[in-house]
């Protein structure tokens, strides 16, 4: 028998996240995650009058590949999975590891190969412009691991999180959306010397509700590219490409990052100086997810993560565009609770949040104990 739980993720993800309607083509993207998941959106969908695909993947074969990437060999690759990402309206990206730090040893060269390759050509360019998409992490001993929970403790957290009531969520979103639309200045105060001010006029706020990602819960925008002063002295780990980072803390003069220390400093640098546009900063978002406390270097769900802001290096969304390019995009996770240290946020000088809980009338119904509710 299929556990239940299965079954209702499969459903919101097809009939809430992509809203999928009959006739539509909606491609599953598997990556080390059970079949009985697969099948059970292939039956969903069908059940709808739609038309699944299903492409299967593996991350050890993909990281022999990128140890031995060749550029033709992935432009090839990359022509295949575009011609199939162009031919469906909707998407969905599950994505298994069994082992967080499975590209650790990928040489950059080849990462850079894929990322200017198969990631930017078939997800940035066609998936994320031209289909319905989310993505979505899968449960392991790997991330219990991580997450400091049993495996069977982590899956039920795994599940309350990505089924909880995300249209109710999206209601509440939209006074947070009003008030960053409204803003110019964000200030940003928070544990060890983290003191930041950036703009934020003129640029969208975009909710994320449960439509692109599950785990959801956040509203994001982006800085004025030049605007960024100031220190951000981030208390959560963070992992990109394969590396973990602790204790990562960037000065900011005039946009730019100046100053980059980490737990791993030469890898950090390395990643900030892929192109021009890494050591500025793409995204501004505030995490609002009431069942996400604590970071467990998944950025699915440490970038949701209640009282929590993230502040990414590198290209912009096209939905809340600041102008910055990069390939890289590194969401990097702040936490302004009260059990991590507290921190303040201010709109125009107005204090909104303290300690990871909004202080206004229009915004308390986002806290946590309102959400739970919902």
């Amino acid at each position: 028998m299929i556990d239940p739980r299965i079954t209702k993720l499969a459903d919101v993800l097809v009939n809430y996240s992509c809203a999928v309607q009959p006739g539509e083509k909606i491609l599953l993207e598997a990556i080390d995650v059970p079949h009985e998941f697969a099948t059970e959106v292939v039956r969903i969908a069908a059940e709808k009058g739609a038309m699944p695909l299903v492409l299967l993947k593996s991350n050890q074969v993909d990281r022999m590949l990128r140890m031995h990437a060749r550029r033709e060999q992935f432009e090839l690759i990359a022509q295949v999975e575009n011609l199939q990402m162009q031919n469906v309206q909707c998407y969905i990206g599950a994505r298994g590891n069994h082992n967080v730090a499975e590209l650790s040893d990928v040489p950059q060269e080849g990462m850079k190969i894929y990322e200017s390759t198969v990631w930017k050509d078939v997800h940035i360019e066609t998936r994320v412009k031209k289909t319905r998409w989310v993505v979505l992490r899968w449960p392991s001993p790997s991330m219990a691991q991580l997450a400091d929970m049993s495996t069977e403790g982590f899956e039920d957290f795994y599940f309350q999180v990505c089924t909880m009531n995300y249209a109710a969520m999206s209601q509440r979103m939209a006074a947070l959306k009003k008030r960053m639309e409204s803003t110019d200045q964000v200030h940003i105060k928070g544990p060890g010397d983290t003191d930041l001010t950036f703009s934020i006029k003129g640029i969208p706020a975009i909710p994320c509700d449960g439509k692109l990602n599950i785990p959801d819960g956040e509203v994001f925008t982006a800085p004025v590219k030049t605007s960024v002063n100031g220190v951000m002295h981030y208390n959560a780990p963070t992992l990109y490409r394969g590396v973990t980072h602790e204790d990562v803390r960037l000065v900011f003069r005039d946009g730019k990052i100046v100053e980059a220390t980490s737990s791993n400093t030469a890898k950090l640098n390395e990643v900030l100086d892929s192109d021009e546009g890494a050591r500025y900063v793409g995204e501004f978002a505030i995490g609002l997810n009431p069942y996400i406390l604590k970071p467990m270097k998944d950025i699915l769900f440490d970038e949701k993560i209640c009282g929590s802001v993230h502040f990414t290096p590198g290209a912009s969304y096209d939905e809340a565009p600041n102008g910055n390019d990069s390939e890289v995009h590194w969401d990097m996770v702040l936490i302004q609770r009260e059990d991590y240290g507290g921190g303040e946020l201010y709109f125009d000088g107005e204090l909104v949040r303290k300690n990871g809980l909004f202080v206004v009338d229009d915004l308390k119904p986002l806290n946590p104990e309102e959400l739970k509710q919902a």
